[in-house]
């Protein structure tokens, strides 16, 4: 089911086939085959989450007339609540050894049901409620999701991994976003036509999750490349101990060795990882820098109101986004690999800080929404899975659901705030008062995490 390392390309009976069946051995070699599985759900899914969330801001402040507070308050609960049931969902995968597709199809499954109840929703508690209930679906599938990358996939290419699949998701949130569009210009009961359609597409990302997701944790993989690093193979062995690696009966950084007793997945184990250096500050650091990112749909309505955007063509503005997003996953992803997948994490949040001076200005140019849409994709692009995979190096696999969970809630909640506090600032003082605050914080919080940085496995590139 996984496929091999790039070192099997070795094989002498391999110098007969053409260059092109060489470089295609070379990519699958990369990226195991649950990577793309699960690309494929996420990219289904994204066209249903994404066709609400295109529409969704408008929907709700022009359509239901909820001022910038109320609306901060329920973009709040979309991207913040899943913060509090993502660490149960990554305890729950990793307590059931290899139950991690069996949660991720839960959350996907619930996130679902939630489309056509905003049919019946039209005011704040209910739409609330709803929305609270699809961000509890995505707060129990992403970390099992991301565990099961991880696990697919080697230290040597995670970011790689990450990258391609947030290409895939990307693909899809490129696509919800038109064809919310194409809805909303085609019907004329336009927002209930695309809350119907996003369901059907959402019933169809589960089934593929439950056919072609493999059940059990794919661990196989990274074991057996342990093993063998620490037989020597492909190694220099100094002593008792290989370079780069613990000595045979040593627990090495992130993974389990061989022979040692595996990790038990508790709750208690799961916070007590927060003791290594790495994980606490790689979570500390998303913390801070979540608290001053301004959501989306903050950022699509700054562009509206600056430009004057029509309503009927608000729906696109993400596109811009997710354009951005999918041409520089794969290729920052690679970066990260080679460079330092730290390095890489902050020039996004570099790039996010540079969209936000843009805002700033007084230029009205025709570029003017492209240079602040291509800057937000890349800040996505460079930060999304390379966390993930910076991550991924400090938390062994007995607890990587749980682990990559503490770093998504910490991350999650922060916006959550955030996202409270830009509407409330908005209302009180102004948008762009608000965007100042929120630059600022994001300068002082990038320069702090800059020093707070994790240890040489995430600084320096993957052996």
């Amino acid at each position: 089911m996984y496929v091999a390392d790039s070192r099997a390309n070795a094989d002498p009976s391999a110098g007969s086939t053409t260059g092109m069946a060489r470089s295609t051995a070379r990519v699958s070699a990369v990226v195991a085959p649950t990577v793309f599985a699960l690309g494929a759900v996420s990219l289904i899914t994204d066209v249903s989450s994404e066709m609400v969330t295109a529409v969704l801001p408008l929907y709700l402040v022009t359509g239901l007339g909820l001022s910038p507070l109320g609306f901060g308050l329920l973009d709040g609960i979309y991207n913040g609540f899943s913060a509090l049931v993502r660490l149960a969902g990554g305890h729950l995968a990793d307590r059931g050894g290899g139950r991690h597709k069996w949660v991720a199809g839960i959350g996907y499954g619930v996130s679902a049901a939630c489309k056509p109840l905003l049919l019946l929703a039209h005011t704040l508690t209910p739409i609330g409620l709803v929305l609270a209930a699809d961000r509890t679906g995505k707060g129990l599938r992403t970390a099992p999701r991301d565990a099961l990358i991880s696990l697919s996939s080697t230290p040597q290419n995670r970011g790689r991994a990450f990258g391609v699949h947030r290409a895939m998701d990307t693909a899809g949130a490129l696509l919800g976003p038109l064809v919310a569009f194409l809805i909303l210009r085609a019907t004329v009961d336009g927002y209930d036509a695309v809350f119907t359609v996003s369901f059907c597409v959402a019933v169809v990302g589960v089934l593929v999750l439950v056919l072609f997701v493999p059940g059990s944790s794919p661990t196989a993989a990274p074991r057996t490349e342990i093993a063998a690093r620490k037989r020597g193979v492909g190694e220099r062995v100094v002593g008792e101990k290989a370079v780069g690696e613990t000595a045979v009966g040593e627990i090495a950084v992130g993974e389990t060795a061989v022979g040692e007793k595996a990790v038990r997945p508790t709750l208690r184990a799961a916070f007590a990882l927060l003791a290594g250096r790495d994980l606490r500050r790689i979570t500390v650091c998303a913390l801070l820098l979540g608290l001053a990112t301004v959501s989306d749909s903050f950022v699509y309505l700054l562009l509206q109101r600056r430009l004057g955007v029509p309503d009927r063509w608000f729906a696109l503005l993400p596109l811009g986004t997710a354009a951005a997003f999918l041409l520089l996953a794969v290729p920052l992803g690679r970066l990260a690999d080679r460079v330092g997948r730290w390095r890489v994490f902050l020039g996004g949040h570099g790039a996010l800080l540079t969209a936000y001076a843009i805002l700033l200005t007084s230029w009205h140019g025709t570029a003017l929404p492209y240079a602040v849409l291509l800057l937000h994709g890349a800040f996505y692009a460079a930060t999304d899975g390379v966390l993930m995979a910076a991550a991924s190096d400090s938390v062994p696999e007995e607890l990587r659901s749980s682990g990559l969970a503490l770093v998504q809630t910490g991350q999650a909640a922060a916006r959550f705030v955030c996202s409270l506090g830009f509407g409330a600032a908005w209302t009180l003082w102004g948008d762009r008062t608000a965007l100042m605050a929120s630059a600022v914080a994001l300068a002082v919080c990038a320069a702090f995490a800059s020093i707070l940085r994790p240890g040489r496995s995430v600084l320096e590139p993957a052996p």
